[in-house]
């Protein structure tokens, strides 16, 4: 068993609902076999287990692990291409890239990369948008078994308006899709998604495929984009023949309680509330809606409807892997929409980007916070002495304050240390850290 001494702030009850930030100056996790099996004072926990190892984490704050519900494998190496609306930036930079994940070296390679990211930006959980060729989806899933992240991925879906090369056809779809899921579903911290790249791009004899695939692989998932720019979706209703954006998922089966829908910018009343009965939770990604010009998400309407929503980064059209930086978006453009906006404190940013998106991902009651109970699925956020974060939580009025200055401030660089299930996956600076 090992102690972990530690601030420690997470927020087990939702912020949304009335719950309230948790903050204890000088706690004390007792870690066994990766679950947290007491939580309390530190001073009281020693004396109840003198036998157990002691791992001191001072001067920062310890948070749980990070939960990003939509990024991009494939588009690492894409990141910050800038000036374009979402269509024109996928013909002109996403889709060309995705292309070359054709060649397996390559796509091992941008596997390493995209592990690595997420894990240096403390990310420890992700629901991840796969490659369009399989042996790139089993290079990503065995980047990720490798390295401890806590993944729901598959392979990603097209028959038409993209690439040629990325084209498939439904029965293809389903054949390679059930290949996979056999092999990665449920093994490890692998989960299996079905996933569409969006109604644009797929046919109803393919989303059909997909719905088949959703309900033969048990407990898997389904992700999707839906509703983020306003030419895509008039293109998708006049494919379809009129009808919500929603509607191409939901006739045949794929809205659900195992449903994230990405952006969601521009959403009718009646797919939110479709959502809501269906529990289907959406996956805010607001540095991708900055830089393509896709609007400002209504989150005031989300949560009146009763959608969960919680963030992600949408690397590449979203400007990085951190999930602090986004939550620090989220709050500035919900700044921006005045009287419709939602005032988000310290507490809504951090329940959204750990509790929200494990509980869209159905993990609630495995990670999000760090309660007894939970896995040790946690980050250790420790400034350099002398950086403007450092000289900010020093002078801060408490952790409340302390932390929104993370969230303003932090970047990948003051993640010093990463825990997934216990174990420790980011080893670069955590020995000078605890010395």
């Amino acid at each position: 068993m090992t102690l972990y001494r530690a601030q420690v702030i997470d927020t087990p009850e939702d912020p949304f609902s009335g719950g309230a930030l948790r903050c204890d100056a000088d706690a004390g996790l007792l870690v066994d076999g990766g679950v947290i099996v007491a939580r309390g004072g530190f001073a009281d926990l020693r004396r109840r287990h003198p036998e157990a190892d002691i791992v001191e984490l001072p001067d920062g704050i310890l948070l749980p692990g990070l939960v990003d519900t939509h990024v991009h494998f494939p588009q690492v190496r894409v990141i910050g291409a800038l000036g374009m609306p979402l269509l024109e930036w996928l013909e002109r930079c996403a889709l060309p890239e995705e292309s070359r994940l054709a060649e397996a070296g390559y796509a091992r390679a941008v596997a390493a990369e995209f592990v690595a990211g997420l894990l240096q930006a403390g990310t420890t959980t992700a629901l991840v948008f796969g490659s369009h060729f399989a042996p790139a989806v089993d290079a990503l899933f065995e980047a990720a078994a490798a390295s401890g992240l806590r993944i729901t991925s598959g392979l990603v879906v097209g028959d038409r308006m993209l690439r040629p090369g990325l084209h498939t056809s439904a029965k293809r779809a389903y054949d390679e899709g059930r290949a996979l899921a056999a092999r990665w579903h449920g093994v490890g911290r692998s989960r299996y998604a079905v996933i569409p790249r969006f109604a644009l791009s797929c046919s109803d004899d393919l989303l059909a495929s997909c719905g088949q695939l959703h309900r033969d692989v048990p407990d898997s998932w389904f992700t999707s984009h839906l509703n983020e720019n306003l030419d895509e979706i008039a293109t998708v209703r006049r494919l379809f023949g009129g009808g919500s954006y929603l509607d191409c998922y939901d006739r045949h089966g794929l809205v659900g309680p195992r449903s994230v829908l990405a952006h969601d910018v521009h959403p009718t009343d009646e797919e939110l509330k479709r959502m809501a009965e269906a529990g289907a939770s959406v996956a805010h990604c607001p540095t991708s809606n900055a830089a393509l010009g896709s609007g400002l998400f209504p989150l005031n309407r989300h949560l009146a409807y009763g959608v969960p929503v919680a963030l992600g980064c949408d690397v590449g059209a979203g400007t990085g892997f951190s999930l602090f930086k986004e939550a620090l978006q989220a709050y500035l453009l919900q700044q921006l929409r005045g009287p419709d906006g939602t005032a988000l404190s310290a507490a809504h940013l951090l329940h959204l980007v750990t509790a929200a998106g494990a509980q869209a991902l159905g993990l609630r009651d495995h990670i999000g916070d760090l309660s007894a109970g939970r896995r040790f699925d946690a980050i250790w956020v420790r400034p350099q002495p002398g950086t403007p974060l450092h000289i900010t939580i020093r002078h801060s009025n408490g952790p409340e304050e302390a932390l929104a200055k993370v969230f303003a401030l932090a970047t990948s660089h003051d993640v010093v240390q990463v825990w997934a299930d216990g174990i420790p996956v980011r080893r670069d600076r955590l020995a000078d850290a605890v010395m």
